[in-house]
């Protein structure tokens, strides 16, 4: 790339806080995020092929670059040479294909990637059988998030759907700049001077209970404490009916509810009435040009719980959604930002334990097959981790918990995901039959 050409632009917040984290461990694939889609049935390579390549070359943030300048500060540009070009790999042959894909994709995950050189996405295509396929795609936390990935996905599926049957293909993803020329613009202007006055009056009471992390001193290097379960259609009918009667949405209810059990019932707390500070991650998106760029833009937001005495649990949720409600409408201002206000020097951040992340994030749809999604890496987690992953309407939900072993007690974590599954299944099905009085009993 000749220098004149090159349009470099700083850091945003969240970029940076990844940043800074690749400093304090560069031996470590730290932030690697990965997506595996299985597709069987009667694939056309060539338009699959024709698709993830418009796909990638739209998504200019799967092409950035990132420089260090002499005074300690990060610039960023979208170098084209960094596109990740598509690798394809017959297993066909292989004694148990599967296995060999699985072993193939788990080394790319494990490998370290160096920001200041490496280009930071990549994919592959492996073919299981002759009907069976594995479309690999990963990427690092500093150019996507979640979102991110699920939009990748979708596009691919568009123009696929649009190569093999003329349907429409949809508008192009925007460029990354016009999200960061966007960002700079709300940094600029009173929109975000409201939103930080907003979380000063929130926080700022309550700064001694918010958990803080020194930078560096996270053992990403433990493998952490996993439990899983998936809660079936019976507990999926429960939980619409539950939302309905606390006039939620199920993702909303399976967020409260799950912050109610932490609050109240989890025996690693060490005083039920206390305040607890809950990590959420937030979309962000509403209303800005990044809901069709691919980039990262999650936030994650604090909801402070504090139990009343002898609250009933509906009031609770109802509070609590309350508050939900009015941080998400100021849910743009960084979590970053809210540190450095909080008084948080540099090497230092929130630690986001315990973490409530609800992702309805659909299968794309592929004509002609069947398309299920794979989460193979998420990012590093802190602390106490409960997520959900489903589709948008609320269906086919899977559960997975996840704790730090530097952090937490693996003595005690079997007792805390097999408590929060059941408490999860009583108090939904409680809830949704209208039963006030079942819901002491499901305590």
């Amino acid at each position: 790339m000749r220098e004149e050409q090159v349009d470099w632009h700083p850091l945003t917040a969240g970029q940076m806080d990844f940043w800074e984290e690749f400093v304090f461990h560069p031996d470590q694939p730290v932030s690697t995020v990965a997506h595996c889609l299985e597709l069987q049935g009667q694939l056309d390579e060539g338009a699959l092929i024709a698709a993830l390549d418009q796909t990638v070359a739209e998504a200019d943030t799967l092409a950035l670059r990132f420089e260090e300048a002499a005074d300690g500060s990060v610039r960023q540009c979208v170098d084209p040479a960094r596109i990740p070009l598509l690798a394809c790999h017959d297993l066909r042959s292989a004694a148990d294909p599967w296995a060999e894909a699985r072993r193939i994709m788990r080394a790319d995950i494990d490998a370290v990637l160096d920001l200041r050189r490496q280009p930071l996405a990549a994919q592959m295509l492996l073919r299981l059988g002759d009907d069976r396929w594995l479309w690999y795609f990963r990427g690092h936390h500093m150019i996507l998030d979640g979102f991110g990935m699920s939009l990748i996905e979708g596009r691919v599926a568009r123009l696929y759907a649009a190569a093999i049957g003329g349907d429409d293909p949809g508008a192009p993803f925007g460029r990354l700049s016009a999200f960061l020329a966007e960002d700079a613009e709300y940094h600029a202007g009173a929109a975000c001077a409201k939103d930080r006055a907003y979380w000063q009056e929130q926080l700022f009471p309550l700064r001694a209970d918010l958990p803080v992390l020194r930078k560096g001193a996270e053992d990403y290097g433990i493998p952490p404490m996993r439990a899983a379960f998936i809660p079936g259609a019976e507990f999926e009918g429960n939980l619409q009916a539950a939302a309905a009667l606390l006039r939620l949405n199920w993702a909303d209810t399976l967020t409260l509810l799950s912050a109610a059990w932490l609050a109240l019932h989890d025996p690693d707390r060490a005083a039920s009435q206390t305040p607890l500070p809950i990590w959420l991650p937030y979309m962000s998106r509403m209303g800005s040009v990044s809901a069709n760029i691919p980039a990262m833009v999650v936030n994650i937001l604090p909801l402070i719980v504090t139990p009343q005495p002898d609250e009933p649990l509906e009031a609770l949720l109802a509070r609590l959604a309350k508050d939900l409600r009015r941080h998400r409408r100021h849910g743009r201002y960084r979590i970053e930002e809210m540190a450095r206000d909080c008084g948080l020097g540099a090497g230092h951040r929130f630690h986001f334990t315990p973490l409530i992340n609800v992702m309805p994030f659909a299968s794309p749809r592929f004509p002609g097959l069947v398309a299920t999604r794979h989460v193979l890496a998420a990012g590093p987690g802190d602390g106490f981790n409960i997520s959900f992953l489903a589709d948008g309407m609320g269906g086919g939900i899977s559960a997975a918990i996840e704790a730090d072993p530097a952090t937490q007690s693996r003595d005690s974590f079997p007792a805390r995901a097999t408590g929060f599954e059941a408490w999860m299944r009583q108090t939904v099905r409680a809830l949704a039959a209208d039963h006030p009085t079942d819901l002491e009993g499901a305590a």
